[in-house]
């Protein structure tokens, strides 16, 4: 079993694409750590909690938390963005030594690192207590029978953007479930719109994953309390009638397929070419930061995603980050006190939400009137979280993703793109990802439930 154990651990650690590692004692761990702060420390006295995290406007939230707090500093360093931190971190795991206190990990891999005990379970820290200042899906995403493993920060429930202009133009309504959203499609073009509803990105990520739930789909069984076992439910008639959906619209040349975030597809969110944006909460933030030279009043608005179903709406949620404690970690009590406290103030939560376009999954200023009323101006003075995104992360409950959630994101998109050029059928894509997936997993030791 031990044995098995340990192999699960390595493979979690691969499918990373990082490389086998082991976490390590605070005693060992210690000592050479960095400790060469982007930050200024305030208080020299005081011990130092060395934290790892990529947030834009982050110095000027640990300068927030350093100078309310004589008992512990906050050393922080950007160590990188996305796999780049993961990279340095599973280095670190592996040398046993190097790792920082206090990590920022995206939720969907937090089971990732959860299979290779890499994380405290912060419980015995005081979790318990913090947990009704978060959402129950919120909660979820960092939890499990075993135990609470990160802390939540930001998330991005879902909602649609969508030129108000152009649907005002060409005199088509809003759409509100996913059948309306395609005959807009239709309307707009038949009434002379020369662009695209939207665009389906193969490079979503967690974007498909996000639309496969939304329509009741469960991809993935997990439960760390059984780890060596993984159910992989794709070929289903939910995931199915999801990519059916899009591919239709594509072959109707409704809906484009490019890559998210290239110079293409930005310039395309500015000029008219997409009429809707489906986005995480994050998404205006985003928008926003591709305008040059003021802000377009009028354009764009936000509502609620479509539905499959209006009248049992399901809330869903793409991307978001949490706080976790290594087993490298010094002091485990106040570095556990700084993934819990950091983003726990009124205070903090207006630098991540007004310079870091933020979305919040604390609670406390989930529902604060600073942020509730907020008037966006990019969105004409629209509260649109008020509209649209609060009430989005109340619905979600929380989605279940893999130990090898990377290798998941990779393969989804390679099978996408095959299916978006018409080299597959959504059919064929749905099971070709089950089996890929299947197959890796039992390859890496995974019993197939």
């Amino acid at each position: 079993m031990k044995r098995k154990v340990a192999a699960l651990t390595a493979i979690s650690a691969m499918a990373l694409g990082l490389g086998g590692c082991a976490a390590s004692g605070s005693d060992t761990a210690s000592a050479d750590r960095n400790l060469s702060c982007t930050n200024t420390i305030m208080n020299k006295d005081a011990e130092q909690v060395l934290l790892w995290a990529w947030y834009p406007a982050f110095e000027s939230v640990v300068d927030e938390f350093n100078s309310t707090h004589d008992d512990v500093q906050v050393c922080w360093n950007n160590a990188g963005v996305n796999i780049d931190e993961y990279t340095k971190l599973n280095t670190a795991l592996k040398a046993g030594s190097g790792a920082p206190d206090v990590v920022m990990i995206e939720a969907a891999i937090v089971p990732s690192y959860t299979l290779q005990d890499a994380f405290l379970d912060l419980t015995e820290y005081g979790a318990a207590d913090v947990e009704k200042n978060y959402t129950e899906g919120a909660w979820s995403d960092v939890s499990n029978d075993n135990g609470v493993f990160a802390i939540p920060v930001d998330g991005g429930p879902v909602g649609m953007l969508y030129r108000a202009d152009i649907f005002e133009q060409y005199g088509v309504a809003v759409p509100t479930t996913w059948a309306e959203f395609a005959e807009a499609g239709r309307q707009l073009r038949a009434n002379g719109y020369q662009g695209y509803i939207t665009n389906f990105p193969t490079n979503g990520k967690a974007y498909i994953q996000s639309l496969f739930a939304q329509n009741g789909a469960e991809p993935y069984e997990y439960d760390a309390s059984d780890p060596e076992s993984i159910g992989i439910n794709l070929d289903s008639p939910e995931v199915v009638e999801v990519l059916k959906y899009w591919d239709e619209l594509i072959d109707e040349g409704l809906v484009s397929s490019n890559d998210r975030t290239t110079a293409e597809d930005n310039a395309r969110m500015l000029d008219g070419t997409y009429a809707t944006y489906i986005a995480a909460a994050w998404g205006p933030g985003y928008l926003q930061g591709l305008v040059e030279g003021g802000v377009p009043e009028g354009k764009w608005q936000a509502a609620p995603v479509p539905q499959w179903d209006a009248s049992k709406p399901i809330d869903v949620n793409w991307g978001g980050s949490t706080f976790a404690v290594t087993k490298q970690a010094a002091n485990p009590e106040l570095a556990a006190k700084v993934a819990m406290e950091i983003f726990g103030t009124d205070e903090a939560w207006k630098i991540g939400i007004e310079e870091a376009t933020l979305f919040p999954l604390w609670k406390p200023a989930l529902e604060a009137d600073y942020f509730v009323e907020y008037e966006h101006p990019f969105f004409a003075g629209q509260k649109i979280y008020k509209d649209v995104f609060v009430d989005a992360a109340s619905g979600y409950k929380g989605f279940t993703n893999t130990p090898f959630q990377n290798f998941v994101y990779d393969k989804t998109n390679e099978e996408l793109a095959q299916m978006v050029q018409g080299k597959t059928t959504p059919e064929e894509t749905a099971k070709s990802l089950e089996s890929l997936l299947g197959d890796y997993a039992s390859q890496q030791g995974f019993t197939i439930r």
